[in-house]
């Protein structure tokens, strides 16, 4: 759906009062459609979900309390241009995403540093690129399906209006009905779906990960702490660069049915320091 589309369905859902709320809320991603592949069709390289990594010879898989991290993918940035949003990105490049393989890593704590890692590869550590098989201690439960990617546009809302808007004034029936928008937004049937993007809003199950990212990353561990509130102010400068879902088809499945984000500050962003990223595992 374009922003028209939305726009439409908006009002034909009996929210044009809201509209102009809404389409400030309305943020642009990019959506990640996996489809199972072996691992000997993807060569070196290829963007994919599951399998194996390519990295870099020399290159130490990345662990976590001793124990090897599982790999969660790896994005080839050129697959990415043409997107508006890719314009945040290096032009070319791998990002490879890892994540603690016994899942005891949150993200709801200044310590839980070093549960994740997030790895950005270009030139000539990219030239010697290739497959990696996995560690023999890796769990078996920690190793995923490969899946080739495929990428598309999609508009994204966030699942609370108030967290983004200051002094939003909604009454309680607003917010239900928006409550029942997004219970079928875009459409019916992608709302059943699994849900990977790369920036725009997450779907998110619990508290607000922009805050926590601000706080933890600064060490700050309560919004109750004295730092908190200048850091709150800039939340909205941290980006969803990456949500991966509990997905059947990878063999993934976080906590109960949770995700995973990974979450970086523009500024980092922008002078490509893909290692301070904060990670956040959300659960029904």
């Amino acid at each position: 759906m374009n922003k028209e589309e939305i726009s439409a369905s908006i009002t034909a859902a009996g929210l044009g009062k809201l509209l102009p709320d809404i389409q400030r809320l309305l943020q642009e991603s990019i959506r990640i459609r996996p489809t199972p592949a072996g691992q000997s069709a993807l060569p070196a390289g290829t963007s994919h979900l599951g399998g194996l990594p390519d990295l870099p010879w020399g290159f130490a898989w990345p662990e976590c309390k001793g124990i090897p991290m599982s790999f969660i993918g790896q994005i080839c940035l050129e697959d990415l241009n043409g997107f508006e949003l890719a314009k945040k990105l290096p032009e070319s490049g791998l990002l490879s995403f890892f994540y603690d393989a016994n899942q005891e890593t949150y993200g709801g704590s200044p310590n839980d540093r070093g549960g994740w890692a997030v790895y950005f590869f270009d030139g000539l550590a990219r030239l010697t690129l290739h497959t990696v098989a996995a560690p023999t201690r890796l769990p078996e439960n920690a190793r995923y399906a490969a899946c080739h990617l495929s990428f598309a546009t999609e508009f994204t809302l966030p699942t609370s209006a108030a967290q983004h808007i200051e002094n939003l004034n909604w009454g309680d029936a607003d917010v239900q009905a928006y409550e029942n928008f997004l219970s079928s937004f875009p459409t019916d049937n992608d709302y059943t779906l699994r849900h990977h993007r790369m920036f725009g809003h997450p779907n998110q199950l619990q508290d607000d990960m922009q805050l926590q990212s601000a706080l933890y990353t600064s060490g700050v561990p309560t919004i109750t702490d004295p730092r908190a509130a200048a850091l709150a102010q800039k939340k909205e400068d941290w980006l969803l660069l990456l949500q991966i879902d509990s997905d059947d088809a990878l063999g993934m499945q976080w906590a109960s049915s949770g995700l995973l984000y990974f979450w970086i500050n523009s500024a980092a962003l922008s002078e490509r320091k893909f290692d301070q990223t904060w990670l956040v595992l959300q659960a029904e």
